[in-house]
């Protein structure tokens, strides 16, 4: 099991055979068997009568002879038949530029995270989630043996900008939320990054939900029911990667982060001071549980509320009936 590497990439000859008679993929495969050498194609249907069929690097003379054994084969004219091809060094070139794309894009990535937060453990959770988004993406590439084309990896790049901006929010409240931990003794790194993953899971699961919408759409209907063949291509990755960034900037980054920042010796002892002082509160010498604590922002704590207090004035100075506070 691998990946299905498009013709961009592994090099070889492509013939495309409009309004063909049939889909099926048999006369396309006994076509090429005739040409002695030419590698088991890899034959597909685009759109709804288009055939595609990817061989072997072809002579101009095996070529013109493939191409008219295909217009044979499916009863069109040998004019018809489109042919291409693409040498086995320019495909190799274009996988190692890929590839060197992506190293350059996630060191410069980690420059920035790093300049921004201040904090390098921030650019090392923020690009382990990158690279787990792009490894899950990957394999279900592999999983579902669809062909990895140009678009593909327009896919790959575009997922990684939205998982990075995902995470970059999630870690922009986290550095809010802890700034000055050290100088109290009632919430630990940990509890404090927690708050901020569910001060933003709101807001990341609506931006999520709303992006999948058009790129489900872009996917079962485009490439599924209309046959568009390159739609397929990006819209798999995106759809994939959406899904997982979102799950990645909330359950992996943030986790990883405050697994680095607890292992610091400052950290380690102010949770043990907090701790201490949660026990001596609850007077019984056991330290509460850091899920039974209820983080207080300003004056309220998550589920509380002010009432009336909150409410707008009335243009006449008086807040709605009800209750006063």
């Amino acid at each position: 099991v691998g990946l299905n590497l498009g013709i961009a990439f592994r090099g070889g000859s492509e013939f495309t055979v409009p309004g063909a008679g049939t889909t099926a993929e048999q006369p396309a495969v006994d076509a090429v068997g005739q040409i002695d050498g030419a590698a088991p194609p890899r034959v597909s249907v685009v759109g709804s009568n288009t055939i595609r069929v990817q061989t072997s690097q072809l002579s101009d003379e095996e070529t013109t002879r493939l191409a008219a054994l295909l217009a044979d084969a499916y009863d069109v004219d040998e004019s018809e038949v489109g042919s291409s091809f693409i040498g086995a060094t320019w495909g190799a070139d274009v996988t190692s530029k890929a590839l060197r794309g992506l190293v350059i894009f996630l060191a410069l990535v980690s420059l920035v995270l790093t300049l921004y937060f201040r904090d390098w453990r921030m650019a090392v959770a923020g690009i382990v989630a990158l690279l787990h988004d792009v490894a899950i993406t990957v394999g279900v590439y592999a999983a579902v043996g669809w062909e990895v084309t140009p678009a593909t990896m327009i896919g790959f790049l575009t997922i990684l900008g939205y998982s990075l901006y995902d995470t970059v929010v999630v870690f922009d409240k986290v550095r809010e939320n802890v700034t000055g931990v050290l100088d109290q003794k009632r919430y630990t790194y940990g509890e404090l990054a927690n708050l901020a993953v569910n001060q933003t899971l709101v807001r990341s699961l609506n931006t999520s939900v709303v992006a999948v919408l058009p790129v489900g759409s872009i996917l079962f209907i485009g490439a599924f029911l209309l046959g568009a063949g390159t739609l397929r291509d990006i819209a798999l990755a995106l759809f994939v990667g959406i899904i997982v960034g979102t799950f990645s900037s909330v359950f992996l980054a943030t986790p990883l982060l405050v697994w680095m920042r607890d292992r610091e010796p400052a950290l380690r002892e102010h949770n043990a001071k907090v701790y201490a002082a949660r026990a001596a509160v609850a007077g019984d010498g056991e330290a509460v549980a850091p899920e039974a604590v209820r983080v207080r922002v300003g004056s309220l704590v998550p589920g509380e509320h002010l009432g009336n207090r909150a409410q707008p004035r009335r243009k006449g100075g008086r807040r709605p009936a009800g209750r006063r506070s």
